[in-house]
Parts: C-alpha cells; structure tokens; sequence
C-alpha cells in the first residue's frame, strides 16, 4: 500500500513566494517619480487613505508630475478595505484611462490597490471571488508602486491582501486572498515618510509587525527559510518600537521599525500567520477597528493559547524580546514572552479590551461610521457577539498555521478574554 506523504508531515512541500524589488532608505521617496516612468507609466491612480493635508501627498505628486506623469487622486480608500473601496477604485482607474496605480499609506492603501488591480485585470469581476489562494486567472494586472508611510503591515512585500466582503451587513466578512500576481512592481519604503505617523498608530502598527514576526516563527508550516527574518524583525522591534513611539523623529528608531516590519512581512510571505490576525481580521470584520490595534489587543492572548503547542518557539521569543532566561525553565521562560507581550503594551498605551475600545479612542477611527453606523461607537461584548467571532476566526485562511488546533468552543474564553478581560 503506497504511503501519501501527507500522512507523514503535514506539509511535505513547502512554498517559498517571491519579493518584488524595493527601495529603502533615506531619500527612497525622491525617486518615485522617475521609478513610475521607468515603469512606462504616464497616467498614475494614486490610492491613498486619510493623508490628504499631511503634506505628504502633495509632495509625492509634485514629484510624480515633475516626470511628466499625470496624477489622478483616489483618496477613498477607508481603513480595513472595502469591496467597494477596490471595485470603485478600479471603475476610476478605467474611466481616468490610467496606465499604472501608486499606493500610498499602510496596508489600507495597498491592499485596496491590490484588490483594483485584480478587478481590473478580470474585467470588473467582483472583488469578493477572489477570496482565498491564486484565484487569479489573468497573470498581467497593473502595474503597481506602493509606497509606506507606516512601519506595521508589509503589504508592499508580501503576496497577500486582505479586504472586507459587506455584501451581507448581518453577516460581515473579512477575508485574506494570497496570489502571487499581486506582488507590486515596486516597495518604497523611506523612514522620512514615518515621522508625522502619530504617535497611537505607531504602537497599533509596531504590534502589527510583533504578529508578523511572531506568528511564522511559531507556524505549524515551521517553515525554516522564515525563522530567521522573524527572529531578527523581533529583536529589531524590541530595540525600537518605544523609542519610535515616544520619540517620532528618531531616525535610528523609525529605520529600525522600518526593517522590522519589512522583514517580518517576508516571514510570514512564506512562513504563514495565525489565530492573532484571524482575531483581528473577525474584529474589523463586525466593528471595523484599526488592525494593528486588535493585533495588540489579541497578541498576548493568542500566545497564552498557544504555549503548550509551542513551548520553546516562545521561550526564544522571551529572550529576542530581551528577557535574561538563563535560569528559567523553558516553561517559565514561554510565560515570560506573553509577560513581555504584556509589559509592551502597557508602556505603549494600548487599550486593555476590545470592550473599551470607542470610535473616537484612536484619532477618529471610522468604526461607527458608514456601513459600520448602526453598531454604535463601542464593540459590543455579548456572549452572541464572542461566538460569532470564534466562528469567523475559524473561515479566516490564517487560522490553519496556527500552532495549536482550535474549535469555536475551545477559542471561545480566548475570544471572551480579549473583549472584557484585563492583564
């Protein structure tokens, strides 16, 4: 009787993804406008968020214009990406008769670009199909340059983007398409570009990367071409995060956290996440709350939950994170990783709960706005709430990395913890 490898590992290939080229640095920015013509743009869609007024945008226009290349603005691109926010980004993108589409912000305006972009290469198919791995039909899409103005999601690098399905408002959905034709053209990501990123996102976003670092470096894929880069980018957070918080203009610190957060995109691009961004991912879905926030608010907890599958991946984790384990058991020294975790969070502010989470408790976020207004401006903590969440978090395509298996009811006390518990 033949033997399926599958029954011996559970996965016996691994997948290495590909990195587009990229740019970092001081100064990287300055080059956008030459990059974009290089590309054989002449009509760009710049996708942006909220930046309108910071300075930066005009700045990127003038030096994309200064190339002879046409700018049209697409500033609609809300926080936690929208169907709409990509179909309507791809109908501007066709009746501008563009020829190219530059991202700028963190991975609202990436992810939202990313989704236009495979619109656009499928003839106006609804974003929502392309849920899940290498959906893609057509391999030719638009070409892209995302350019960051925040050390947290990675999308510039990775292969994946992630958007929320609110066809069904009862039932929202958000989901993470994985697909190697999505990989933009061209990263740019320049630590200049960080320094008026206020001081709340720097935290939300610098928890952001701890999740991207952490989860591949305890992946059930246990995927060793990974483990380094996540290893680093923890270590590299550790040193920096604070001081890029606390002292915005440094630029040691945000170069640092812009290394960091690179590098732990290009561990999980291959290395898988897990149940944090899952917690997160059905968190947005239903109250449409900053990313990286719930990524801070759910990162103790799921490490608490998934100590006993991965002891000595969490132990290491303590010491990158700067704990003097040498006389600890390994079991003391994994509790010290979640107790590092936590001390990190209090020292960065970082709300204890979901449940005290308000729509105006992080600079105007837009939960309790648009199609998300008649939840209110608070997370409601109900039992039926909790569980709805535990039944997302198990759709989410992050959850099968995750080290420790999990049902509903076993994610449940975690789910619970996280709306109404405290450290």
């Amino acid at each position: 009787m033949a033997i399926e490898l599958n029954q011996i590992w559970e996965f016996p290939i691994k997948e290495f993804h590909p990195f587009p080229k990229a740019k970092l640095g001081v100064g990287a920015h300055d080059m956008l406008g030459v990059e974009a013509k290089e590309l054989g743009m002449t009509r760009v869609l710049l996708m942006t968020t909220g930046l309108r007024g910071s300075g930066i945008i005009e700045e990127l226009i003038g030096k994309i214009e200064y190339q002879g290349v046409d700018v049209v603005l697409f500033d609609d691109v809300e926080s936690n990406p929208k169907d709409y926010n990509a179909m309507d980004a791809a109908a501007r993108y066709q009746s501008e008769k563009c020829d190219g589409i530059i991202s700028v912000g963190g991975g609202s305006s990436h992810d939202a670009a990313k989704g236009a972009r495979m619109v656009i290469a499928h003839d106006g198919r609804n974003i929502n199909e392309f849920e899940g791995f290498s959906k893609a039909t057509n391999k030719e899409n638009p070409k892209h340059i995302a350019v960051s103005t925040t050390a947290g999601t990675g999308s510039e690098t990775s292969w994946a983007y992630v958007i929320t399905d609110t066809s069904d408002m009862e039932k929202p959905h958000k989901w993470v398409a994985f697909d190697d034709t999505c990989l933009v053209d061209l990263a740019m990501d320049d630590p200049l570009l960080y320094y008026t990123c206020p001081e709340h996102f720097t935290a939300f976003c610098g928890f952001d990367v701890l999740a991207h670092a952490s989860e591949p470096f305890v992946s059930r894929l246990d995927f060793e071409p990974s483990l380094g880069n996540a290893k680093y980018s923890i270590e590299l957070i550790t040193k920096h995060l604070r001081t890029a918080v606390y002292d915005p203009q440094n630029l040691e610190a945000r170069a640092g956290m812009m290394h960091a957060q690179y590098i732990a995109a290009q561990a999980f691009n291959s290395g898988g996440l897990g149940l944090v961004h899952s917690l997160s991912h059905a968190v947005s879905a239903f109250f449409d709350s900053h990313h990286g926030l719930n990524n801070a608010i759910a990162l103790p907890r799921v490490w608490e939950y998934n100590l006993p599958a991965r002891y000595e991946r969490f132990a290491e984790i303590a010491s990158l994170m700067g704990v003097d384990t040498r006389n600890m058991t390994t079991v003391q020294a994994a509790d010290a990783a979640v107790e590092a975790a936590i001390r990190l969070s209090k020292d960065l502010g970082i709300p204890e709960n979901f449940g005290s989470l308000t729509g105006d408790s992080y600079d105007k976020n837009r939960m309790g706005t648009g199609k998300y207004a008649d939840r209110g401006t608070r997370i409601d903590t109900s039992d039926a709430t909790v569980r709805a969440i535990s039944e997302h978090m198990m759709d989410d395509w992050c959850t099968p990395a995750n080290p420790r298996e999990c049902t509903v009811e076993s994610l449940i006390p975690m789910v619970r913890h996280a709306f109404t518990g405290a450290y």
